[in-house]
């Protein structure tokens, strides 16, 4: 009688004959290629996967990034903004001071007259009309027909006053004249405005040696401004034969178009002289 064969055994025998194969194949390096062609397609669906992924994690980081850059710069541009606006008031409190000593320095030099500083505030829109507004008036002893200058000379006089402010019409007005002197030349003249804002020199005697460069100031005729007070310097001379009057263009000391502070002289009153006339 044949015995039965125990095929649990072989199993077992079977199995460790082909777990010491598959180990002997793959020692020997013969399971290499298998092994890779196995895993590969497993590996590159893997790296697919993962680039995809690491993708979506940096497009959404990019965006979080984009928007903390985005407000970064905003707020970076506001302190630029704030900054720039700091030193162009510093800068301006700068000029004001500047000018304000400039006046102060004048005024000192000058004991014998007393002034009213005032801020100018608004000027004439009329290109036709030369006037500018201060912000001192009758409360401050301002009164019309007062001088007003500067340290660098004449401006004009108040022509209109309130409680608070001034109209001081410039010497470049064309209703303005002023009796002057050409200082070098020791020549009495009348200076005199335009529409267009310029000042010459007029009824001066041919007689009279005009030159570029000769300082015009205020000669005290008239009882409308004190003497001494600087006007401009002679600019240009016109000369025509057989006219008994030369004129001359004046450079003005002052330049009216950046006027920001001025003096009022208090102390002297203009002289009435509508009566004599």
């Amino acid at each position: 009688m044949r015995k039965r064969i125990n095929f649990k055994n072989w199993k077992k025998i079977v199995l460790v004959l082909f777990v010491l194969g598959i180990a002997f194949l793959a020692l020997s390096g013969y399971m290499a290629k298998f092994i890779d062609r196995v895993m590969s397609p497993v590996v590159q669906a893997q790296s697919t996967l993962m680039e995809r992924l690491n993708f979506i994690i940096n497009l959404f980081s990019i965006s979080q990034d984009q928007v903390a850059l985005v407000a970064e710069n905003e707020d970076l541009r506001n302190q630029v903004a704030e900054l720039q606006n700091r030193i162009i008031q510093l800068q301006q409190n700068l000029n004001e001071a500047d000018i304000l000593y400039a006046l102060l320095g004048f005024a000192r030099s000058s004991p014998d007259e007393q002034y009213v500083p005032a801020k100018v505030i608004g000027k004439d829109p009329s290109p036709f009309l030369k006037y500018i507004l201060i912000d001192q008036g009758s409360d401050s002893g301002v009164r019309a027909g007062m001088p007003v200058v500067t340290n660098k000379g004449l401006v004009g006089r108040i022509d209109a006053v309130t409680a608070s402010a001034a109209r001081v019409k410039l010497i470049t007005d064309s209703t303005s004249m002023i009796n002057a002197v050409v200082v070098e030349a020791e020549a009495d003249c009348v200076v005199q405005g335009s529409i267009t804002g310029d000042i010459t020199i007029e009824m001066v005697s041919q007689d009279v040696n005009l030159e570029p460069g000769q300082i015009v100031q205020t000669s005290g005729l008239g009882g409308e401004f004190p003497a001494d007070f600087i006007i401009g310097q002679v600019l240009n001379v016109n000369q025509i034969n057989n006219e008994i009057f030369q004129s001359a263009s004046i450079l003005p000391a002052e330049d009216f178009n950046s006027l920001q502070a001025v003096l009022v002289v208090s102390n002297f009153s203009p002289a009435n002289t509508a009566p004599l006339e």
